[in-house]
This record gives structure tokens, sequence and C-alpha cells, in this order.
């Protein structure tokens, strides 16, 4: 969950709120003003006969930031005030006692009496609302919270705080949907002015999507997600979600796990181990080897590991056998008359680290083979041909269209060292 916002101090919510409210009749200047300007400003306000003597008390008082007196004449105007004028000129100063006496019990009283009053004017409406609900958030009082901020936000409001204080204000009543919609929406309303969006945009509704097992919706939250924090950290939280929904698919396993290799997000010595048994299994010694050094460079287990280094003794002499025959076939034309081992040839390049010689071998199988269509992308990704890779993505469909997604995001991304660290994750 999101760090609570904390109050706005007396002196900001003065400056922005602090301004003599009890003229009862316009300038004359401003009668003079288009009807349109008018509006704007909002309507002229009259006190009633009996609210007068005690408004201009509370005037007084404020204009002289003398607590006790402002107080005093609050106080004598609840009993008073008995039209909406009086009521909105309650509440304003209801308010700025409030923010005399660093109140917020007050200060959100006074903004409901203006509110509730219906006379708060058009251009304050979006800074009443916004406040009125963020008091009612931080109580929890969820149903209020929803009410003041989906008005502060069809009055205009612009403060920074609002989709985030709205989505959790939805998230919380278990409005999935709602909140899931004010977060995408804050999220493309960020990238188009060129901001990072705040993580709590991703995390929190993720979360929600997580235990309402919607994960179709999930994944999409984390794609967007993983795009705007491209480090290791969030590619193996989204990639991990992946290797649980893959239904036990040895073959698409393998493609998941090489994604967080290249994301450099394996981290566990387990995800090592699945992958060099997916490998062996699937006959490639030379991306086995590979792996498992990569692991113990990395310092995910020793050397001495017993597992691995029995892996290792296996496949080594294998893994060197096999370099030189897939090196010489890929030095032949590449054929579609066998599409099987055209794959099997391509597949194997890869793993040996030559994507750039299994691309002609993918290329000619790829129009009858989605898996080939896809690797074909991770092919290119890794040989440094991003424009064709991301082409040879876009064609993907199936149960890998989502991984050609991720990838098209890691080709795409910037250097990982330049994206702010995430403060949550919502699985692991």
């Amino acid at each position: 969950m999101f760090t609570r916002f904390r109050p706005m101090t007396a002196t900001a919510m003065a400056a922005i709120l602090g301004c003599s409210m009890l003229a009862t009749t316009a300038p004359a200047a401003a009668k003079e003003k288009p009807k349109k300007e008018e509006a704007a400003k909002g309507p002229s306000l009259s006190p009633s006969k009996a609210f007068q003597p005690v408004g201009k008390q509370m005037e007084d008082a404020s204009k002289k930031k003398d607590a006790a007196a402002l107080q005093a004449a609050v106080t004598a105007g609840q009993s008073v005030a008995t039209t909406n004028d009086d009521k909105y000129f309650l509440g304003f100063y209801t308010l700025q006692l409030g923010i005399l006496t660093k109140n917020e019990a007050l200060q959100e009283l006074g903004l409901d009496t203006a509110l509730d009053s219906g006379l708060t004017p058009a251009a304050d409406q979006g800074l009443y609302n916004f406040y009125s609900g963020r008091f009612a958030y931080i109580k929890k009082d969820y149903p209020k919270a929803q009410k003041r901020l989906e008005a502060a936000k069809a009055a205009g409001s612009a403060e920074t705080a609002l989709p985030m204080l709205l989505m959790d204000t939805y998230l919380s009543q278990n409005q999935v949907d709602q909140g899931l919609a004010v977060a995408k929406a804050a999220i493309a309303a960020d990238q188009a002015a060129g901001r990072v969006p705040s993580e709590e945009l991703f995390v929190r509704p993720a979360k929600a999507l997580q235990a309402a097992k919607r994960t179709e919706d999930l994944l999409d939250i984390l794609t967007l997600r993983v795009r705007a924090y491209p480090i290791p950290q969030v590619w193996r939280n989204t990639l991990y979600i992946l290797l649980q929904q893959s239904g036990g698919d040895k073959d698409l396993n393998i493609d998941v796990l090489r994604l967080m290799r290249a994301t450099n997000s394996m981290t566990e010595r387990g995800e090592y181990l699945e992958y060099a048994a997916l490998a062996t299994e699937a006959g490639y010694p030379g991306e086995v080897v590979a792996v498992v050094n990569q692991g113990i460079a990395k310092n995910v287990f020793p050397r001495t590991d017993e597992r691995f280094a029995s892996i290792l003794s296996t496949q080594t002499d294998r893994a060197k056998s096999d370099n030189a025959g897939l090196l010489a076939d890929a030095g032949k034309p590449a054929s579609a008359a066998n599409p099987k081992a055209a794959r099997a040839t391509a597949d194997a390049l890869v793993g040996i680290g030559e994507p750039a010689k299994a691309i002609p071998f993918y290329e000619v199988i790829a129009a009858s083979d989605p898996v080939a269509q896809y690797r074909l992308g991770v092919a290119q990704a890794l040989a440094g041909q991003k424009d064709a890779a991301v082409a040879s993505f876009a064609k993907v469909t199936g149960n890998r269209a989502r991984l050609a997604q991720l990838w098209t995001i890691h080709v795409q991304a910037p250097a990982a060292a330049a994206a702010p660290a995430p403060a949550t994750t919502p699985a692991s």
C-alpha cells in the first residue's frame, strides 16, 4: 500500500483559500464584466440579517488571526446560520479556524459545510472537494471519499494526488474495474507528459487483480509496469507469474526463462536448476553449460554446488561435440524441407550464443511455425537487430503473444540503470 498523504500545512492551505468572503455585493467594476466570467466566480452571496453581525465578527477575527475570537464567532454562527448563504460563510470561516489552529477536524467540517451549502464557487469546487475527499480517505470513509474525489475530478482538479487517492478509494471498496481505469488513465497521462508514473499506480491494482484471480488483467498492468520500470526486479516479478501460468508447458517455460536470462532477472538457484533441466531434456547442452556458468559468475550458487557440478560434468563434453556440428550446419543453406530439423538447429545455435547464424533457419519456417516466428524475433533481438525483432514479434500469436510483447519492451527499453527503483512488488 502506498504511503498516506500528509496533511497540508496551515500556511499552504491559507495561501490557497484565505481570502475575504463576507462582501455581500459585487464591486461595480465586476458587475460590468461579461456574464460568463461572473458565473465562473460564483453567485453573489447575501447572509441573513440574523447572521450578518456574527459574520462580521468572523471576518474581523480571521483578519486579526485571533483564534479565540474566531472560535467564539463560529460557535455563535452555528446557531444562527439558517440560509445556504449563511452556511457557506460559516463553512468558510470554520475552515479558516481549522487552518489557524491546525485542527483537521475543523478544516473538514468547514469544507463540508461550504460544499453542502451548494454555493461553493465553481473555481473552488475542485479544491474543496479534493481536500474533503482526502480527509475522508485518511479516515477510511471510502464512500464519502469517493463522492468528493469524483466531484473534484469532475470539477477539473489538477491536484497530483487525486488519481492515486481516487484509485485507492475504489480498490478499497473492491471496485476493481473503476480503480484499474483510473490507474490506466493516470499512467497514460504521465507517459504522455514525459513523466515516469508512480509505482503505486501499477502495484496497487496488481494486488487487487491478483486477489481477484484475474490473471490476464494482472499481466496487462504488469506489462505496463515493466515498460515504465524495465529493471531486473520488475522483470522477474512479471515473468515469474508467466512461469506459474504456463500449465507445465516445458517448451514455453524455457522461452520464459530465456527472457529472464536476457533481462538479468534470474536470481534464484531454483530458476537456474529448472532452466538447466529443461535445456538438458530438450537437447541443448551448449545452452545448459552457458546458463550454469552464468549462475556461477553471478554468485547465485558456487562452483562447488554438487548438483550443478554434476550437470557441468555431463554436459560440457557434449556441448563441445555438438558445437562443431552446429557450426558446420550453420554454413549450409537454410531449407524448409525439414521444418523440425531447421527449428532444432536454430534453437541450438541461439543456445550456444550464435543468434545471427540461427536467423536464416527460423526465417524459412516462420510463416508456418508460430514458435519459430517468436524465436526468430528473439534471435534478431539477441543479434542486435532491434527493428527486425520488433517487426517479427508483432506477427506472433497464440500462447507466446505476451512474451513477444515483453520482448518488444525489452528491445525498446532504455538502459536499466536509468530506470528508478520500484518501491514494492505485488507478487514474488
